[in-house]
């Protein structure tokens, strides 16, 4: 018994001097790990006799609790004076000048986005909005782009297992819109769209709006009108000459590219295409195209970001470089 009470004195002093969690973990395995001092008085148990094993039993549980009881209390301890010790060497001055904070900013998409939405709502257009995985008839059919077009091998799709295709295009909102509202109908339709392309000026997946103006009377004077009004408030310039060329486009009839002079080049670069909205279009919207004619206007948003800011590489906006983005705070 007095042996007991020796060991479990020693092991209470010896505990004061450890000053560390890790050091406690080994001080704690040398008495009542598995080779420790009071787990072997645990042991003689089987070589009593049935009527000393009762009382030393007992008496080892209660040294063995004495000891874990100590023990935790010492845990506690090291751990408030640890911590003690960390407020004390991290502690704020709160007199001393802040340091500062880095504020995010907008990406120059979502800055351009942005301001051509608020173009468009100040020309009487609201914002229309759809899926990006779309079915073949909405991104093809219903724009008058039937099986083995040739235009759908030229916008390289992406088709998921199932037969559904990642946009190529945002035109299938406006069929989408136009089946579930009435003439007039005078919208834009952001969002992104997909195409297998990647270089300095394509990506896989880029930023494209569309305009959509159906009314009666609508004409390609009221296009071009729009269009124009559009390019020289975006780009700030009054003056700035628009051009539009003959061209092809299977949902719309005529149709037409659509060209600005761009000053720092002194060259015509390509920012859009357009047309008048071709009757068979109109037929799958359900919208009688003997009363109703429109316009439609599509360009990609991530190609005028680039001439906004004088961006050169388009894979930038998608490397989420922060120096790059950086350029743009406070745009």
């Amino acid at each position: 018994m007095e042996q007991l009470n020796s060991v479990l004195e020693t092991a209470l002093n010896e505990m004061q001097t450890v000053t560390s969690l890790h050091d406690l973990e080994q001080f704690k395995s040398r008495y009542v790990g598995k080779s420790g001092a009071i787990t072997a008085f645990m042991q003689q148990l089987k070589d009593m006799a049935a009527e000393e094993r009762k009382a030393f039993g007992a008496l080892v549980n209660k040294i063995k609790s004495e000891f874990e009881e100590a023990l935790a209390a010492r845990r506690q301890q090291i751990i408030d004076s640890e911590l003690a010790a960390k407020l004390a060497n991290e502690s704020i001055d709160v007199t001393l000048p802040g340091r500062g904070s880095n504020s995010g900013s907008l990406h120059p998409v979502t800055l351009t986005l942005k301001r051509l939405v608020t173009i468009f709502a100040s020309l009487g257009f609201t914002v229309a909005d759809g899926p990006e995985i779309e079915t073949d008839y909405y991104n093809f059919k219903a724009l008058n782009i039937p099986d083995n077009h040739p235009a759908r091998a030229m916008q390289d799709t992406f088709y998921t297992s199932s037969g559904h295709v990642l946009r190529t295009h945002t035109s299938p909102i406006q069929v989408r819109f136009a089946e579930e509202n009435e003439p007039p109908i005078k919208i834009v339709a952001p969002g992104r769209v997909f195409r297998v392309d990647m270089d300095a000026t394509h990506s896989p997946m880029f930023h494209q709006m569309e305009l959509l103006w159906i009314d009666k009377g609508i004409s390609f004077a009221n296009l071009k009108a729009i269009i124009i009004e559009f390019m020289r408030t975006f780009f700030e310039d009054s003056e700035l000459q628009v051009r539009f060329r003959a061209s092809f486009f299977p949902f719309t009839e005529p149709s037409a590219e659509v060209d600005i002079y761009f000053a720092k080049t002194g060259k015509w670069l390509e920012v859009g295409g357009c047309g008048m909205v071709h009757p068979e279009v109109l037929k799958y919207m359900k919208i009688d195209s003997h009363q109703y004619s429109g316009f439609a206007f599509g360009f990609g948003i991530d190609r005028l970001a680039m001439l906004k800011y004088g961006i050169t590489d388009l894979r930038l906006m998608f490397e989420n470089d922060l120096d790059f983005l950086r350029q743009f705070e406070g745009c």
